[in-house]
């Protein structure tokens, strides 16, 4: 457990808890947390405190990027709990924003139905949440708040692997913060978090066919249920190897 590689909170957390609660958006979609812009693509990347990573982790959820909302939560969160040390603030962060909302009770759902509570010896995937949390290293490809066009980027548009800027972010992250957790199972929560993975990260352990569990995604109960005896299959498989 630790400090991902590219860890910025030492010079943001001053910034974050001088804010007042509750917080609006234009407390944080302003210059002081802008990382990163590109104003030909209509980007704009927001530091997020998902500075947390937990090497230990027998399973890694990534999802594409955190949405304005988590972006909210997770702030709220170093607010709220100002007074902890920062590694564990940084941890409680991760446990009360990580993919918070709706998404987070689907993802819950599907990871029940998908047996795996019973390999990692919990009761319910949401205990990874809470009292498992070293179980679990959750994540984003894209660690920081990504918007196009002023809107949550859904990782689609513009195309991850044909966006310089975008692509950075992973590799400078994601893949270097991944390469320090040893053989986790890999949960790429979509299409095209599955597609940068299959890109930029060649590991056997990555589950193939989850859906994204946004209440926005219509298709993933079908796709959920399409894929489910495979997907069955290839958590079995993980674990029958690595125990």
């Amino acid at each position: 457990m630790g400090m991902v590689t590219e860890a910025k909170f030492h010079l943001y957390k001053e910034k974050i808890v001088s804010l007042d609660l509750p917080l609006s958006d234009h407390d944080l979609l302003n210059s002081t947390f802008l990382l990163k812009k590109d104003e030909k693509k209509k980007l704009e990347v927001y530091y997020t405190p998902f500075d947390y990573i937990n090497e230990k982790a027998r399973v890694v959820i990534a999802g594409i990027t955190p949405g304005l909302h988590q972006m909210k939560k997770a702030y709220t969160t170093v607010i709220e709990n100002r007074h902890l040390h920062d590694e564990e603030l940084l941890h409680q962060v991760k446990k009360s924003a990580s993919f918070e909302g709706p998404m987070r009770k689907n993802l819950i759902t599907m990871l029940d139905e998908l047996d795996l509570p019973r390999y990692l010896g919990i009761s319910s995937t949401s205990d990874l949440f809470g009292t498992a949390s070293h179980l679990v290293y959750t994540t984003s490809i894209l660690p920081h708040a990504v918007f196009f066009n002023h809107k949550n980027f859904n990782g689609s548009r513009p195309d991850i692997l044909k966006t310089e800027m975008l692509l950075e972010f992973v590799k400078n992250n994601f893949i270097k913060d991944i390469s320090r957790i040893k053989h986790p199972l890999m949960i790429p929560l979509g299409v095209n978090v599955s597609k940068v993975l299959d890109h930029c990260y060649k590991n056997k352990h990555t589950l193939k066919g989850f859906p994204h569990p946004s209440g926005s995604n219509g298709h993933r109960h079908k796709q959920f249920q399409e894929n489910l005896q495979e997907m069955k299959r290839q958590v079995e498989n993980y674990f029958h190897i690595n125990g």
